[in-house]
């Protein structure tokens, strides 16, 4: 395949500041995480115990909220265009970590994480306006600088709000409104509107649901194939999220900074597969190839963080583990070749339903597997057994993948 032309100015402006905005809104999320834990353990008397119960209630809620409003806000961006719910939801943010900043106990912090679930899911609406600015060769490129903004925000996020928390744990929160509500004046005065009116469709209830939007994934053999490789992926994912802390300190003896710089490493490399490989990998490969290519390098990538004995070795896996990178902008990219223009907010909305919904799963999983795995006198004694559970999940990810994308694209979506 030979590289697609270049992008028209004003197209390639648009999409840069739809990446600043998923930039800044990943770093204000994420600038929070090292100093949200503190907060609940103060609120919860400095009872550890109980402390982690809240945080997993915080995070369940958080991704119930995405679930259920990533559909809705998908398909309102649909009926008014990306633009208010882009500004909406960067206003609504910053309102959200004002409240967060001043919460007195537990039941308004909860409060403010039910809210920033809701306004963080405009993600869906970010992802639809990537489709309707790019021609379906670009998207691809397109969704992958959309991977880098993730993990930009996600390497610098974590690092300035530890550092910001050592002089007050509300600063991180001030700084995380102040960050999106400026993103939302900028916005306002220089973000064009993607969606023409021509191409807008009404908004109804019935599909704006999670099930209605599930429906549309299930309504297209090849979409409810693709649909179903993503929520393997992200459930695959999870892993990381679920027990990288524990298994670093529980097989290596990582400290904190340990694992704060490999989680660096990770973000570096995520974000050098979005914004380098992913666009000459799709031009080389075509996106059913690097789709593929991405669950392969993943499996490999899970299989050398479970058997790795020693620090040394689970490193030497993070770049390859890193390639799966390549899987996200693929799939989006196929998926949105599959729907018409006026349904790309609905069909990014249940995407983001679908990760939200591995995102409910996947943590009970992998903390119930390392916890068996690592039961003192088991016969199973095996702490790597989630990310070896991860590359099987993979290897059957890839399997539905090759299977759903036997046709070409382009018949697809015929």
């Amino acid at each position: 395949m030979t590289d697609p032309a270049p992008l028209p100015r004003r197209q390639r402006a648009a999409i840069g500041f739809v990446m600043v905005t998923v930039l800044l809104d990943m770093l204000a999320m994420a600038i929070i995480i090292p100093v949200l834990p503190r907060l609940v353990l103060d609120f919860s008397g400095g009872d550890t115990a109980a402390a982690s119960g809240v945080l997993g209630l915080f995070g369940t809620a958080w991704n119930l909220m995405q679930f259920v409003a990533s559909p809705v806000v998908g398909a309102l961006s649909d009926r008014f265009g990306r633009r208010p719910v882009i500004l909406l939801s960067n206003f609504g943010l910053g309102l959200d970590y004002v409240l967060m900043a001043l919460a007195p106990g537990l039941v308004l912090l909860f409060v403010g994480r039910i809210i920033s679930g809701i306004t963080a899911a405009s993600i869906s609406a970010a992802g639809a306006y990537i489709a309707d600015v790019s021609p379906p060769e670009r998207r691809a490129a397109g969704f992958g600088l959309l991977n880098v903004a993730f993990g930009v925000g996600f390497v610098l996020g974590p690092a300035a709000g530890g550092l910001l928390g050592g002089f007050d744990p509300r600063l991180p929160f001030w700084v995380a409104a102040g960050l999106s509500l400026l993103n939302g004046v900028y916005g306002s005065i220089v973000l064009p509107e993607s969606l023409p009116k021509a191409r807008r469709s009404p908004f109804s209830w019935r599909r704006a649901n999670p099930v209605g939007a599930l429906r549309l994934l299930l309504r297209h053999r090849q979409l409810a194939g693709i649909a179903s490789v993503n929520f393997l992926f992200f459930l695959a994912h999870q892993s990381l999220q679920s027990v990288f802390v524990l298994y670093g300190a529980y097989r290596y003896g990582w400290d904190a900074k340990t694992v704060g710089l490999t989680l660096a490493a990770v973000g570096v490399c995520s974000a050098f597969v979005g914004g380098v490989l992913v666009k000459r990998a799709v031009a080389r490969l075509g996106e059913r190839r690097a789709l593929l290519a991405g669950l392969l390098f993943g499996a490999t990538g899970f299989t050398i963080f479970g058997l790795a004995p020693n620090g040394t070795l689970f490193w030497a896996g993070l770049p390859v583990l890193s390639l799966m990178g390549l899987v996200g902008p693929s799939a989006q990219a196929i998926m949105t070749r599959l729907v018409p223009a006026d349904e790309q907010g609905r069909l990014q909305g249940a995407g983001s339903s679908v990760m939200s919904l591995a995102g409910l799963v996947g943590p009970g999983l992998f903390t119930t597997v390392f916890a068996v795995a690592v039961r003192a006198g088991g016969a199973g004694h095996l702490p790597g057994a989630p990310y070896l559970l991860a590359a099987i999940i993979m290897l059957v990810a890839a399997g539905v993948a090759a299977a759903v994308t036997r046709r070409p694209v382009a018949a697809m979506a015929e």
